[in-house]
């Protein structure tokens, strides 16, 4: 038999098949993970089970009835990945999306500070980038301060945002956003930056030669190669938008939004709720980030930039 056909995908078994594509090892991760999750959740909680059955004069439990009873808690320490499934079906499914328990309800609600945020954030990223790609002066003044704002955490600063504004009689939405604005502006800042500074030279003195204005070089040529650089970086803005949303509920006693879900459920030890509330969040962020994604590949196949 020759090279070529020993190579050939005919030759390959289906296991091998199907790890040659990009849908079997996410599909292996994926399992390996609900794999150590479960065991995970049986070793956390196997000391409150065993402490369970001793109260009620229970000693010897066979080992499979053991291992049922230690994922079916109701206040486990670590949910079992069934219980986080069940409980995101019934607050997405089963529930009115205007009730206070809909997952959807409050996935909304956080989804508004986000986008908010996100847009103020987003604005502000490349109106900076603009001031200190075309000045020299902004380049040395603000980008010390824009990367150093870094450096402070969030979970500080955020309590000093609500209060500040709530004191001056400016509270819902908008300290919030502010909050997500605080966290998405710096991506965007810094993509956009290495973005329009990506134009090699020789494009650069093509469009000196043809005496092009600065506003026009910026609009031709700029631009369009800041476009992918800009994407990325609306990627990460847009996860860390929502990080700061959910972080922008804790200190303000909200009682709606992912963050709120969040805070009730370590108010009263119900972990399932919590990771639930953590998996919507997951699925949000994908989801915006994806949206994203759609967006930059339109785009970019129409200004004839795809790959």
């Amino acid at each position: 038999m020759t090279d070529t056909a020993l190579s050939s995908p005919r030759s390959l078994s289906p296991f091998a098949g199907l790890m040659s594509g990009t849908a079997g090892p996410v599909v292996v991760v994926v399992l390996a993970i609900i794999a150590i999750w479960y065991l995970g959740a049986i070793a956390l909680n196997a000391a409150f089970q065993q402490d369970t059955y001793e109260r009620a004069g229970r000693t010897d439990v066979p080992l499979v009835e053991f291992i049922g009873d230690t994922l079916a808690q109701e206040r486990p320490k670590l949910p079992a990945p069934h219980q986080v499934a069940v409980e995101l079906w019934k607050t997405t499914v089963e529930k009115k999306i205007t009730s206070k328990r809909s997952l959807i309800h409050h996935s909304t609600i956080t989804l508004s500070t986000t986008l908010l945020g996100f847009f103020i954030g987003t604005s502000l990223g490349i109106l900076l980038a603009v001031g200190i790609v075309h000045s020299g002066v902004l380049e040395k003044s603000l980008m010390p301060w824009v990367i150093s704002s870094q450096t402070i955490p969030v979970l500080a600063i955020a309590p000093m945002i609500i209060v500040v504004l709530g004191n001056s009689g400016i509270t819902g939405l908008l300290p919030k956003a502010l909050i997500s604005t605080y966290l998405s502006f710096f991506p965007v800042t810094v993509g956009m930056v290495k973005g329009l500074r990506s134009p090699e030279v020789i494009h650069m003195d093509l469009m000196h030669t043809y005496s092009a204005s600065r506003f026009q070089t910026f609009w031709k040529l700029r631009l369009p190669y800041a476009l992918p650089y800009l994407f990325t970086s609306m990627k990460i803005g847009m996860a860390a938008s929502l990080v700061g949303a959910i972080i922008g509920e804790l200190p303000t006693g909200a009682v709606a939004g992912l963050g709120a879900r969040l805070l009730a459920g370590s108010y009263y030890g119900q972990t399932i709720q919590i990771w639930s509330a953590l998996f919507m969040a997951a699925f949000l962020a994908g989801s915006l980030v994806a949206l994203i994604g759609l967006t930059e590949k339109l785009t970019l196949k129409r200004m004839g930039l795809s790959r």
